[in-house]
């Protein structure tokens, strides 16, 4: 991009938090100062999560402690929405088995209904949300009541948790499990990339047009495509470039940051995918045997031209560099063989 500031053409910021603000408990380097730019200059933001461990106003708490000034009502979370689900379905009082973190167990009872602990307390529905004390008591629990009849919610599938070691196991990697044991999918998945989380948020602009702020193609910007809004992949979590060159078409970002800069820097930002296999001073040639990257410019231009052509279903296989300068740009990009 340039000239124009992507953020100026919408009402409405919603940003993912893990791998966007924060990492863990430590914000993102650029994040405090982002959100800051955004609440000087007046514009409206919200965060939607698909984790589960924390309640809105936990999270809220989290984030002003870390330097991000944010409310309860800004905050959207998976264990809320699934929360809420289950209590415009269950009858007041309905008990529902809790696999998940205190939070979920919270959501749970203050939307009328009784969480239990055990298969025995005859629960008619289980909700299932991430919570690092979640072990295989719990889903042999869990396991009891799906085959009784109780309904399987899941506040979101993500396979993944990002941390400062690398992707840990998330709630889908728990769901999948019981998936395995039971040979069936929950009955509803409330957290992204369903759109449900991302839609709520975006009736907040009013008129105005909103932009979700991701760093996992497979939830946050799956989730915005469903929601029919634009959005931007950041490069500070959990996907990368190559995985974006793979994506399928329900998986494809409208814009590509290294970080959170890219709101406000035209520099730091680009639409994907390019018009062509020329782009910004690049130049994809495609063979039997991979592709070559030749020219010169910003690694994000590069990128956007790789995409023109991994999108329009090129074979793909090694993106092999003809100059110095394409060199470092696969290399920046984390690209190179």
């Amino acid at each position: 991009m340039s000239g124009d500031r992507l953020v100026d053409g919408y009402a409405l910021v919603v940003f993912d938090l893990d791998g966007v603000i924060y990492l863990i408990d430590q914000p993102i380097p650029g994040a405090v100062e982002t959100v800051a730019r955004l609440h000087g200059e007046g514009r409206a933001i919200a965060y939607a999560t698909n984790n589960a461990s924390r309640r809105a106003a936990d999270v809220a708490e989290l984030l002003t402690g870390m330097g991000v000034p944010a409310r309860p009502e800004e905050v959207l979370t998976s264990a809320a929405a699934a929360a809420q689900l289950l209590g415009e379905r269950l009858p007041a009082g309905a008990p529902v088995l809790v696999v998940g973190a205190e939070a979920l167990r919270s959501e749970i009872s203050e939307v009328g209904l009784k969480p239990v602990t055990t298969a025995d307390e005859a629960p008619v529905a289980v909700i299932q949300g991430y919570g690092p004390q979640v072990g295989w008591a719990d889903l042999a629990e869990a396991a009891v009541a799906v085959r009784a009849g109780a309904t399987w919610v899941a506040t979101n599938t993500d396979r993944t948790l990002p941390s400062g070691r690398g992707p840990l196991p998330g709630n889908g990697a728990l769901v999948a499990a019981l998936t395995t044991a039971l040979g069936r999918d929950p009955d509803e998945i409330v957290g992204k990339p369903s759109p449900e989380l991302f839609a709520t948020a975006a009736r907040r602009a009013d008129s105005g047009r909103a932009v979700v702020v991701g760093d996992r193609l497979d939830t946050d910007i799956e989730g915005a495509n469903r929601a029919g809004l634009d959005s931007l992949l950041v490069l500070t979590g959990v996907s990368d470039a190559a995985e974006l060159l793979a994506t399928p078409a329900e998986r494809r970002p409208t814009y590509v940051s290294w970080d959170l800069t890219g709101l406000f820097d035209p520099e730091g930002v680009v639409r994907v995918p390019a018009t062509d296999a020329e782009h910004g001073g690049w130049q994809v040639t495609t063979g039997s045997d991979g592709w070559e990257l030749s020219g010169s410019g910003r690694a994000l231009d590069a990128l956007a031209a790789l995409c023109a052509v991994a999108w329009r279903s090129h074979p793909s296989g090694p993106v092999r560099p003809t100059s110095p300068e394409a060199v470092r740009a696969l290399e920046q990009l984390g690209l190179a063989a």
